[in-house]
């Protein structure tokens, strides 16, 4: 296989191999180039979550706001099971959440890699084993 083409911005060429039938790596083909946004603009969900790490600090500031309270007696206990119950019931939808958003994130990578095995394919068969045509 050959290398990429492509000069990095650093001006020295990548290092990578050449996607066979192109002459660029995945990271440098204008064709993958918005699966690789795509998948650039997940990164700020993937990394810390953001809302829901946010919106379990707030249900454990709200679970020993109540225990306080409780200590203090100025809530029954009754009442303090039933909304601990509640709060709990709360945090496992964001759990429920968070592990439908990263199997949705995995169908769709699945997906990509899928289309992509395709096209690979696609071009063995029009290049052949080598890359390099059916008469070379």
């Amino acid at each position: 296989m050959q290398q990429c083409n492509a000069i990095k911005s650093n001006g020295q060429r990548c290092q990578a191999r050449a996607t066979m039938g192109t002459e660029w790596c995945w990271n440098h083909n204008p064709t993958t180039a918005a699966t690789r946004r795509r998948n650039t603009s997940r990164g700020g969900r993937a990394g810390g979550r953001g809302r829901p790490s946010t919106e379990l600090k707030e249900l454990k500031r709200q679970f020993e706001e109540m225990a306080q309270k409780v200590l203090k007696k100025k809530i029954a206990r009754a009442d303090a099971a039933v909304a601990g119950q509640l709060l709990a019931q709360a945090r496992m939808c964001i759990r429920d959440g968070l592990v439908a958003r990263e199997q949705e994130d995995l169908i769709q990578q699945v997906e990509e890699m899928r289309q992509e095995i395709e096209q690979e394919r696609a071009q063995r068969r029009k290049y052949g084993p080598y890359g390099s045509g059916a008469g070379a």
